[in-house]
């Protein structure tokens, strides 16, 4: 009888320090990407947009989402960025807000929020939902959708 307790309470021990390892790594992946969101808005807030851009998979199968339609590609959403942003007018100062960051599967996370632009020209507020993957250790966004 004393060995079934020593087990159960051994199994007990290990699937709480599983719990504990699985809540620490969801937390520090969670710092790790609002650290790359953070950087994104001190960027923009500079109008950097190539800086504002590495938070971004360089790849030609990124995926860019928006009221315009789907656009692939790393240089295509740089340009895109150009394109509607030329000027500090146009790109103003950037706010995040993070409303939700929850994990898709190993290496995967989701990312729900609001942008907020204050800007000369007009403030331009919306919504959007990223998708974070950890390619060569580090989180780029692989695919965004914004409205």
């Amino acid at each position: 009888m004393k060995f079934t307790y020593i087990i159960f309470a051994l199994l007990f021990f290990n699937c709480n320090s599983h719990q504990e390892q699985q809540n620490n790594t969801f937390e520090t992946d969670k710092s790790e990407i609002l650290k790359v969101l953070h950087a994104q808005e001190d960027a923009w807030n500079k109008h950097d947009l190539e800086g504002f851009m590495q938070g971004y998979w360089k790849s030609d199968t990124l995926k860019f989402y928006s009221s315009s339609g789907l656009k692939n590609g790393w240089e295509n959403t740089l340009k895109n960025y150009k394109k509607g942003y030329p000027t500090k007018a146009e790109s103003g100062t950037l706010n995040f807000v993070i409303n939700d960051i929850s994990k898709i599967e190993e290496g995967n996370y989701w990312v729900m929020g609001e942008y907020h632009l204050k800007r000369p020209i007009g403030d331009s507020d919306g919504i959007f939902i990223i998708i974070f993957k950890k390619i060569n250790g580090q989180w780029k966004i692989i695919a965004d959708m914004s409205c």
